[in-house]
């Protein structure tokens, strides 16, 4: 699941997650719903955050979703 989605299923928007994510603010959420800032290149540190603020115990489903797809790999 992208961050977008996970943060939609907790039914929060971007600000109310930024206020529980301590130093992250809203325009570097939107950076990396947006792929602007690709969230592969989150700190780890950042990563449990959003996991605690989303109530995510496994990181790998913030993260999966980064994951090249078969297509992208094999066209490598």
């Amino acid at each position: 699941m992208s961050l977008r989605e996970l943060r939609l299923k907790r039914g929060m928007t971007q600000e109310q997650l930024a206020e529980k994510v301590d130093g992250v603010n809203r325009a570097r959420i939107a950076a990396f719903e947006n792929n602007i800032r690709p969230i592969e290149n989150m700190s780890l540190g950042t990563a449990l955050r959003f996991c605690d603020a989303l109530k995510i115990s496994n990181p790998r489903k913030l993260l999966d979703d980064s994951e090249p797809s078969k297509e992208q790999v094999s066209d490598r």
